[in-house]
């Protein structure tokens, strides 16, 4: 008894001091970005750059590439899959096995791939977070800027799994000038992954055959609050330093982009934002899925989106 509660001591310990650890270098990536900010512009504020100036912007973007380079390591398990595992065997014990293995899976499968990890705690309700990830609209009307105005196609096949559902999807970059278009072809078709209540996939097709693994972890922490991870993976040939530089950049950018909606969605009662009846969108299928699935699983004042989906 007495090496268990040590061990678990000293497990806490660890996990704190990684996440200290983690708190000081994303503190350390907005310090840098402030300071590159500031420099550049004070370079070019004469219309010109000296050579003075140019070795000072080259050096602290040298510097900038290397603390990227010097993130904490995490575990795998240390990470969403954790919290997320933690969450189910408080609330559902019978089915955290099951729902938790099939993203912990996933995530050791594209363990070798992975260059990026943020985690946040967000101040909105887990369904917003949810309703968000799900709804395939988004990636035209939310993210219109950092996608550069990324069009839906169509949705070209849905797959109900026993715990969540998958859909492929055609984007089109319609900007000749989208920075996109360094990955990935201008059409490409994406998946969208539901692996259980609380992890989210997204995977784009980059070129020669490689990808883009994103994966989302939303676990509520109350009724008004969650957490949010946010694991990228990719087998790209790119340098890994400036790779990561890229992925965090954007990744920031699109939680950016992410809060002012999920503020409004946070003002709607849930039965009013998951009332799919009168929506039968394509976009929508991944939706009316989960609530098929987790519709009773949200809070009393929620559950009525479960009846009135079987409606």
């Amino acid at each position: 008894m007495t090496s268990n509660i040590l061990q678990n001591e000293s497990l806490e310990h660890s996990a704190l001091s990684a996440k200290f650890r983690s708190w000081i270098w994303s503190f350390g990536i907005i310090c840098w970005l402030f300071g590159i900010t500031d420099r550049t512009l004070v370079s070019f504020a004469d219309g010109s750059l000296s050579s003075i100036e140019l070795a000072h912007l080259v050096t602290t973007l040298c510097l900038f590439a290397s603390w990227v380079y010097l993130k904490p390591e995490t575990s795998l398990n240390s990470g969403g899959v954790e919290r997320l595992q933690s969450y189910l065997l408080e609330t559902k014990p019978k089915t955290a096995d099951l729902e938790a293995c099939q993203a912990l899976e996933r995530m050791s499968e594209l363990q070798s791939q992975h260059l990026i990890s943020q985690e946040y705690i967000l101040p909105f309700p887990y369904h917003c977070q949810i309703y968000h990830l799900l709804n395939l609209k988004h990636l035209e009307s939310v993210h219109s800027f950092s996608l550069n105005n990324l069009k839906i196609l169509r949705v070209s096949e849905f797959q109900a799994t026993a715990i969540g559902a998958r859909v492929k999807f055609e984007t089109i970059l319609d900007s000749p000038v989208n920075a996109l278009r360094i990955w990935r072809q201008p059409i490409v078709e994406v998946e969208l992954i539901l692996h259980n209540p609380y992890t989210v996939e997204l995977c784009i097709p980059a070129y020669n055959n490689k990808t883009i693994n994103v994966i989302f972890n939303a676990v509520p922490t109350s009724p008004t609050e969650h957490k949010f991870s946010i694991d990228i993976y990719s087998d790209l040939d790119w340098p890994r330093p400036i790779l990561q530089l890229v992925l965090h950049f954007a990744s920031c950018l699109t939680l950016f982009e992410d809060l002012p909606y999920l503020s409004k969605l946070a003002e709607h009662n849930t039965h009013k934002l998951f009332n799919l009846n009168k929506s039968n969108q394509e976009t929508m299928w991944m939706l009316r899925r989960f609530v098929e699935l987790y519709g009773s699983r949200l809070e009393p004042a929620q559950s009525m989106l479960a009846i009135n989906a079987g409606q």
